[in-house]
């Protein structure tokens, strides 16, 4: 199986210059990542190194509370992020890190696999959530280089894949010298799959992250929005959840002085989502043009990443992305601790622990079809949540699962 496996990743390889030129007219890709995926990498100093990988900017957001302990540590000498997508490298930069350093992950074949674990030498590797690429785990392993399954995260879907090669699988999952787990359906999959240590520790994204940006509206945004009322906030939507956004907006919207606010999971797409604004007759802003924003805009498009927070905190309801599509939801816990209250679709599989806490505090309500959706938002639409208890209860489990998993890292540095 590991030589197919290497057989057309290699093959893959004589195509992608065109697929890397193809992705950078997309958006997708710069010449930057492009050379870091082929192994030209950023010099390094020697000294102890901690590599986290996560595949997007999601796995890397809930690391960061994590290696803002860590850098406080002596011991390590320096931080490596790395991810697959350009968002997430825009977002490191932000928090000033003095050990922490972003490069994009290598292509996972035998030579660039072993180019980069010769160039960084780290001394312990952190794979974040369900992040599994072979030719990595057997090289690391033949380093004899301590291996950790971080956040991890395993849903029936997945399993059933994996369990397909049931024992190529176990090849690969008791390379993990641990694995440090969300909920106990992963610790079930994960066990089956042959991993041999592993620890329910919960959910790294229930760890609160602070400010990395002023929140602080500008003028022409304090000029805009203090006459205007936040019908509903669409956040980290995915394709067609905008639209049905702007039908929720349109049907509900009965005054001059009501908006709707978009925060698209993916910036590249937002060509694509005026589009759908124009053809439904709605002036729109995109936040990234700092100007005097038109009076008529009926929808205030954020295209920027690392400022929802900012704009979340104007609305009372907002509309969770992810979960009306089979994606599995996004993390609600910015939102919420906004003071919002949260609607969804009922793909939230990925969060199912969160949402049941949160359903259950009548914080987050579930819809099945958008006349339900509707009914949620009139009812709820002048409600601010705000509850303190709440949010006292999700720091002090986010801190608890901080402090343990910093515990179990620390034991392998």
């Amino acid at each position: 199986m590991l030589f197919i496996y290497r057989f057309l990743i290699n093959l893959t390889i004589i195509f992608l210059p065109i697929i890397g030129i193809y992705r950078i007219i997309k958006g997708k890709e710069n010449i930057n990542s492009i050379k870091e995926k082929f192994g030209f990498y950023t010099k390094y100093n020697k000294g102890k190194l901690i590599w986290f990988h996560g595949s997007s900017i999601g796995e890397i957001m809930s690391v960061i509370p994590l290696i803002k302990e860590l850098e406080k540590n002596k011991k390590i000498n320096k931080i490596l992020i790395t991810s697959n997508t350009l968002s997430s490298s825009k977002i490191i930069p932000k928090f000033k890190f003095k050990k922490t350093i972003h490069q994009f992950y290598p292509i996972d074949s035998n030579f660039l696999v072993k180019k980069f674990l010769n160039h960084w030498n780290p001394s312990l590797c952190i794979f974040i959530e369900s992040e599994i690429w072979p030719n990595m785990l057997y090289e690391i392993k033949k380093k004899n280089t301590p291996l950790i399954l971080l956040n991890a995260r395993i849903t029936k879907k997945s399993f059933n894949r994996w369990n397909r090669f049931k024992e190529y699988s176990k090849s690969l999952f008791n390379k993990f010298n641990i694995c440090l787990v969300q909920n106990k359906e992963t610790a079930i999959y994960l066990s089956k799959l042959g991993c041999k240590n592993i620890k329910k520790i919960g959910n790294l994204k229930l760890c609160e992250n602070k400010k990395i940006y002023d929140y602080k509206l500008n003028n022409f945004q304090k000029n805009f929005f203090k006459n205007k009322k936040v019908l509903l906030c669409g956040l980290s939507t995915h394709n067609t959840e905008e639209k049905f956004c702007i039908n929720i907006f349109k049907s509900l919207k009965k005054k001059t002085n009501e908006i709707l606010i978009l925060i698209p999971r993916h910036i590249n797409r937002v060509d694509e989502i005026i589009r759908e604004l124009n053809q439904n007759r709605l002036v729109s802003h995109k936040h990234s043009i700092k100007s005097k924003i038109n009076k008529n805009t009926k929808v205030y498009l954020v295209d920027t990443y690392g400022e929802a927070k900012k704009f979340v905190n104007l609305s009372n309801i907002v509309f969770q992305g992810g979960s009306l599509i089979p994606h599995g939801g996004q993390n609600p816990l910015e939102a919420v601790r906004e003071g919002c209250l949260i609607i969804h679709g009922p793909n939230v599989q990925n969060f199912t622990e969160i949402y049941s806490f949160l359903n259950k505090e009548k914080i987050s309500f579930e819809f099945k079809n958008i006349n339900k959706a509707k009914k949620l938002i009139k009812s709820k639409i002048n409600i601010k949540s705000n509850n303190k208890k709440i949010k006292i209860k999700l720091k002090k489990i986010g801190l608890n699962i901080l402090n343990n998993t910093k515990n179990e890292i620390l034991n392998y540095v």
